[in-house]
């Protein structure tokens, strides 16, 4: 789950992170006031919306006066901001944040996340802030310092000290750097998360250190003992992956016409593919996954059937925990409550594979049945209307 950056630096005031004032505001009234709340005399009106490289996208306005934020949350809320990070549609502004704007000595970057290869949390910190940080991995490496963190120790004042050195900071910078270390360390346990960045960590003229900007990624499988769980944006997300997540189904949308339903997900790839080297162009990754049911089927069948593109299905089942005959039964009555209207080709292989081929063969259903993976992907690419 991903969060907005207002809510981000909620977060970061909780743990002792400094941020400088915002408000968020869904209206433009509600814009004007809050800027005059803030005082002072600039303000940033940013878009909020889960995607990055909003500045470049035009979703940042910079305003010397209240009626010039008033009129750039206006120009801005209720419309789709396209990034290099987005879809072609964008992302909706339903939410602009009012921040204070700050004067900037130096921008820095600072973010943390799960290595998979060291099973550590690991901190990534660098002088090049305010910039893409995966343009300066790819074209500077030397300049991204990392430390990581034992999980049983946790992190070290030595480690903290060591990624101050690194970005150059003088001592009250460094000592001032620790404790923001040390906030989103806990930060990042106490809240499960996936990904905490803040671009840019700023120097700011007085010397200080503030974050001027968050992002930050939860772990879904921990959403469950997060009070925050509430805070998720559905406006944010697909809501064809919306919908799937209700129903414990891995589902992503793709642009092609052949709707694939699958359980597991390398099978679901091994899917996808062989439908490409058909000709055919995949419309989505779905894993209904190991326990299906007809419930679940059903659902899928509606998820799929809702992508206006989808010009035929693909489902292909090995029947290993659940029987064939059984899933026979459930791709039946989801047909059948659904209205599938598209064609429908079915690969079955594993328990009870021949009973429940002869049930999908006497249900009087338009259900084509395959006899292997390469037989189905032929079969459901020429349903579509052919190779591309």
């Amino acid at each position: 789950m991903n969060l907005h950056e207002y809510q981000a630096k909620s977060l970061f005031a909780d743990y002792g992170i400094a941020i400088l004032p915002g408000k968020p505001a869904t209206t433009e009234d509600e814009a004007e006031a809050h800027a005059k709340a803030l005082g002072g005399q600039a303000w940033l009106v940013k878009a909020q919306v889960h995607a990055g490289g909003r500045g470049k996208a035009g979703g940042v306005k910079f305003c010397k006066s209240v009626d010039d934020v008033k009129a750039a949350a206006k120009a801005l809320l209720g419309t789709q901001l396209v990034t290099k990070q987005s879809g072609p549609a964008g992302q909706p502004i339903n939410c602009v944040l009012i921040d204070s704007a700050a004067s900037i000595a130096h921008e820095l970057y600072l973010g943390a996340l799960v290595d998979r290869a060291s099973k550590r949390v690991t901190f990534m910190a660098s002088r090049a802030g305010g910039m893409d940080i995966e343009e300066v991995a790819a074209s500077t490496p030397e300049k991204i310092f990392t430390v990581k963190v034992d999980p049983v120790l946790g992190l070290q004042d030595y480690q903290t000290r060591l990624l101050g050195f690194s970005l150059e900071l003088d001592d009250a910078q460094r000592k001032q750097l620790g404790k923001i270390l040390h906030g989103l360390y806990r930060l990042f346990m106490d809240k499960d998360l996936s990904l905490v960045e803040i671009n840019p960590l700023a120097i700011l003229t007085d010397g200080s250190l503030a974050a001027l900007d968050g992002k930050i990624n939860i772990d879904d499988n921990a959403l469950y003992r997060q009070s925050i769980a509430d805070w998720r944006d559905a406006t944010q997300e697909d809501e064809k992956e919306r919908r799937a997540k209700e129903f414990d189904l891995n589902y992503v949308t793709l642009d092609g016409n052949i709707a694939c339903m699958v359980n597991g997900a390398g099978l679901a790839m091994a899917t996808m593919d062989i439908v490409k080297l058909s000709g055919g162009e995949p419309a989505n990754f779905l894993d209904v996954g190991g326990g299906t049911t007809a419930a679940r089927v059903a659902e899928a069948f509606k998820i799929i059937t809702s992508d206006p593109n989808v010009k035929a299905i693909l489902v292909n089942i090995f029947g290993g925990i659940v029987r064939c005959d059984l899933i026979a039964t459930g791709i039946m009555q989801a047909v059948k409550e659904v209205g599938v209207n598209v064609p429908v080709v079915v690969r079955l292989e594993g328990t009870n594979v021949n009973e429940g081929k002869k049930m999908l063969a006497e249900s009087g259903l338009a259900i084509t049945s395959a006899e292997d993976l390469g037989d189905a992907a032929r079969k459901v690419v020429a349903a579509a209307g052919g190779a591309k």
